[in-house]
C-alpha cells in the first residue's frame, strides 16, 4: 500500500531531523570530558564487538540473557525491513522485491520469524517485570514496573503486531505473491480473511500508519531515554578498555593542576559515554558487595547519576557549566554521596558483569582522588593510615627495623644483585601482621626446601602503596612508587615473588607506568610450578585439614586471571581438589578488604566478610583456604564473629609447608 506522500514525507523528514538533532545534542555532551585514547589496536576492538556486542557473550552468561539476545538480533534483522518500510513509503518503487527471488524469499521468512520471536521475547520480558523480577532490577530511582520499561516493551510489541496485521491483510487480499514464505503473516491473513474486501483495504492503511507512527515515535524517544544504549552499546564495546581494571592512570603533579574528578567535565569522554551506554540492567548491582550488604553504594546508580549530572549541565561558550555538584549528599538525583564513594572495595565485579563494558570502579577512584587531594575530605580512620604511610611506609606506623623480625628462627639472606634470582617482596602484612608472619615463614620454608635462590630487602623494603592508590591518595602513592622503582633499579631486581595479591598487582601492573618491568609471580603460581617440576617434593600429603573450601582473591583472580594455580597447589598438597563456594572464579565475592577498606570500619549495613563466610559455611568446610593476607584477616575475624570454631583459615603456603614437615 502507498501512504499519502504529502502527509508522510514531512512527517518522516521532521522525525529524522529531530532524531539526528537529539542524538547530536546527547553525544556532543560527551566531548566536555577529558581526552583519552580508546582507538589503539582496532583489530582487537572489532573482534570484541563481534564477540560481546553481536555475539552477546556477557549478556547470555545468565539464563534470561537469551531473551535479550533474541530481542537484539530481531532488532538487527528488522533494521533491514524497517528501512525498506520507511523508504518505500516515500518512494514506492524502492523494495527488497528487486533482489533475486531466492534471497528475497529468505529475507521475508527471516522477517516473519524474528518478528514472532521478538513478540514472544517482549511478552516474556514484561511478564518477568510484573511477576518475577529479580531484586537487582530495582533502584532508588526506578523499579522493574517503571512506565518507561513497559512503554518500550509495548512499542516493540505493537510494531510486531502491526507488521503481522499489515502483511496479513495484504495476503488476505491476495496482494502478497510471496505469502508462502511468510508463515506467521499467513496465519494473520487467514484470521483477517473473515473481513470483507473493503474493510481489508482500510485495515491495511490502519496497520501501515500504526507501524509508521510507532516506529517514528520509538526512534525519537530513544535518545531521551535509558534505551539510548540501543545506539551506543555497540560503540561502547569497541571503546572498552583492553586491559584488566588492575591499575589507574597516573596524575601529573604540577602547580595549579586539578586532581581527580569533582565534576563531570573532569571525567574522561569514555566515562561520560558510559552513561549513555548503560542499559540499567542491574547486573553490576547484583554482584556488588556494597549493595549486597546494605551500603550506600550502588554502581548502577553511580553511572546513572553521572549521566543525569551531565544532562543537567550546559555548555556555555565551549565551557561546561554544571547544574549541580557531582559529589555530595542532599543534592538529589545526579549527585553521588561521599559515603557511597568510600563504600567501594574496588573488587571489579561490577565491570566483569557488565554486558557493555561500563567502567564503574575507575570513576569512583577518580572521585576519591578529588576528595582526598583537592578537598582533604575522607573518613577519619584514614588519617592515621595516610600519616603512617608517609612517615614509616606501612599502614601501622611500625618502625622499619621491625620488618626483619618475622625470620628470627630462619636463616634469610639479603637480596644481592647478579647473585640472587628472586626478591621475596614480603610486604607490610607479611612483615608486621602477627598472623601473616606465619605465612611468610611457611613460604620461606618452601623456597628453601625447593632450592630457590631468593633474598629480601629487609628494613630497606617499602610499602608498595596499593591502598593509597585505590583510596585516591595518588600524591603519596606517586612518591612511594618512584622510591620503590629507584630502589629496584639500583638493586638490579628483575624477578619478584609476592604473597599478597595487592603487592602482586601493584608491582606488576601499576609500576609499569613508572618504567619498571618486572617478572612478578604470586606465591601460588611459584609453588604450583615447583610442585609440577618436581623441585619441591612433599614428605606426605596433608590429610588432617579435613574438607577444604577455597576463596578467590579479587586482586589475584578477577584482576589478574590467576585462578587455577592455588587450586592445583591445594590438590597436590592434600590429594583432593578444594570444595568450591557458590560464587567462585570470576564470579567470586569480595572479602571486603580491597580498595583500602581493610583500614576502614563498616558503619552501615552488614559486614561484607560475614556475607562471604556464611556462604563458605554452607559447604561445611573444616578449613577455609586463601591466598591473600587481607582475605586471611577478614576470614579469621568473620569466623570469630560467627563463632564458627569448627572451621580454621589457612593460606595455601601453610598447607604446603605442613606437607614438608616429617610425620611424628
Amino acid at each position: 500500500m502507498t501512504p499519502n506522500v504529502t502527509i508522510y514525507a514531512p512527517l518522516l523528514i521532521a522525525s529524522l531531523l529531530f532524531f539526528s538533532w537529539s542524538c547530536y545534542k546527547r553525544i556532543s555532551l560527551v566531548t566536555v570530558g577529558k581526552a583519552e585514547d580508546r582507538f589503539q589496536e582496532p583489530g582487537r576492538r572489532v573482534l570484541d564487538v563481534l564477540l560481546y556486542a553481536f555475539g552477546q557473550k556477557r549478556v547470555m552468561a545468565r539464563p534470561f540473557g537469551l531473551n535479550h539476545a533474541v530481542i537484539f538480533w530481531a532488532f538487527v534483522v528488522l533494521l533491514i525491513a524497517n528501512g525498506e518500510f520507511l523508504i518505500a513509503g516515500l518512494i514506492p518503487g524502492v523494495s527488497l522485491a528487486v533482489l533475486p527471488e531466492p534471497l528475497h524469499h529468505v529475507l521475508l521468512l527471516a522477517f516473519d520469524a524474528v518478528s514472532l520471536l521478538a513478540l514472544a521475547a517482549v511478552v516474556l520480558a514484561a511478564a518477568r517485570r510484573l511477576f518475577f523480577a529479580p531484586d537487582y532490577m530495582a533502584t532508588s530511582y526506578t523499579s522493574p514496573r517503571s512506565p518507561e520499561a513497559f512503554l518500550i516493551l509495548g512499542s516493540i510489541a505493537l510494531l510486531m503486531l502491526a507488521y503481522f496485521g499489515l502483511h496479513g491483510a495484504l495476503i488476505a487480499m491476495g496482494k502478497e505473491p510471496a505469502a508462502a514464505w511468510m508463515p506467521v503473516s499467513s496465519v494473520a491473513g487467514t484470521i483477517l480473511g473473515a473481513f470483507p474486501a473493503e474493510s481489508l483495504q482500510s485495515l491495511t492503511a490502519v496497520f501501515w500508519w500504526i507501524h509508521a507512527i510507532v516506529l517514528l515515535l520509538f526512534m525519537n524517544y530513544l535518545p531521551h531515554s535509558k534505551h539510548m544504549h540501543i545506539l551506543t552499546a555497540i560503540p561502547n564495546c569497541f571503546f572498552a578498555s583492553l586491559d584488566k581494571p588492575n591499575t589507574q592512570p597516573r596524575e601529573e603533579f604540577v602547580k595549579g593542576a586539578s586532581f581527580g574528578a569533582g565534576s563531570v567535565d573532569q571525567l574522561s569522554w569514555k566515562d561520560l559515554f558510559d552513561g549513555f551506554s548503560c542499559t540499567e540492567c542491574g547486573r553490576c548491582q547484583s554482584v556488588c558487595p556494597a549493595v549486597a550488604t546494605g551500603k550506600p553504594l550502588n554502581p548502577r546508580q553511580v553511572v546513572h547519576d553521572i549521566k543525569i549530572n551531565l544532562l543537567n549541565g550546559q555548555v556555555d561558550q565551549e565551557k561546561f557549566q554544571a547544574g549541580q555538584p557531582l559529589i555530595g549528599a542532599g543534592n538529589g538525583e545526579g549527585s553521588i554521596p561521599e559515603d557511597a564513594i568510600w563504600s567501594c572495595t574496588t573488587c571489579g565485579a561490577c565491570m566483569a558483569a557488565c554486558p557493555v563494558f561500563i567502567e564503574q570502579m575507575p570513576k569512583i577512584v577518580k572521585m576519591r582522588r578529588h576528595l582526598v587531594q583537592m578537598k582533604a575530605s575522607f573518613p577519619e580512620e584514614l588519617l592515621n593510615l595516610f600519616e603512617n604511610m608517609e612517615g614509616r611506609s606501612n599502614p601501622w606506623g611500625i618502625a622499619p627495623t621491625d620488618r626483619t623480625k618475622w625470620y628470627s628462627t630462619l636463616e634469610v639472606k639479603p637480596y644481592e644483585a647478579n647473585q640472587t634470582e628472586y626478591l621475596l617482596y614480603v610486604g607490610c602484612a607479611g612483615s608486621f601482621d602477627s598472623r601473616q608472619k606465619h605465612v611468610t615463614v611457611a613460604l620461606a620454608t618452601i623456597l628453601n626446601e625447593a632450592g630457590v635462590s631468593w633474598g629480601i630487602l629487609g628494613k630497606e623494603e617499602l610499602c608498595c602503596g596499593d591502598s593509597l592508590r585505590r583510596l585516591g591518595n595518588e600524591f603519596v602513592f606517586d612518591r612511594m612508587a618512584k622510591q620503590n622503582v629507584q630502589l629496584f633499579k639500583d638493586k638490579g631486581i628483575k624477578k619478584v615473588i609476592t604473597q599478597c595479591p595487592h603487592c602482586f598487582t601493584t608491582l606488576k601492573n601499576d609500576y609499569r607506568q613508572y618504567g619498571l618491568e618486572l617478572e612478578v609471580i604470586h606465591h601460588s603460581e611459584l609453588i604450583d610450578s615447583l610442585l609440577k617440576s618436581g623441585k619441591l617434593k612433599l614428605d606426605h600429603q596433608v590429610t588432617d585439614l579435613g574438607k577444604i573450601a577455597f576463596h578467590d582473591s579479587c586482586y589475584l583472580g578477577r584482576h589478574n586471571d590467576v585462578y587455577q594455580p592455588p587450586r592445583q597447589v591445594i590438590a597436590a598438597a592434600t590429594g583432593a581438589a578444594p570444595v568450591e563456594m557458590e560464587r567462585n572464579l570470576e564470579n567470586s565475592f569480595c572479602c571486603g578488604a580491597g580498595g583500602g577498606r581493610m583500614w576502614m570500619e563498616e558503619h552501615e549495613g552488614t559486614r561484607i566478610n560475614l556475607n562471604r563466610i556464611e556462604e563458605a559455611l554452607k559447604e561445611k568446610p573444616d578449613t577455609l583456604c586463601v591466598s591473600c593476607p587481607y582475605c586471611l584477616t577478614m576470614f579469621a575475624d568473620g569466623l570469630k564473629d560467627l563463632q564458627a570454631d569448627q572451621t580454621q583459615v589457612k593460606d595455601i603456603a601453610e598447607v604446603v609447608a605442613e606437607g614438608l614437615r616429617p610425620r611424628t
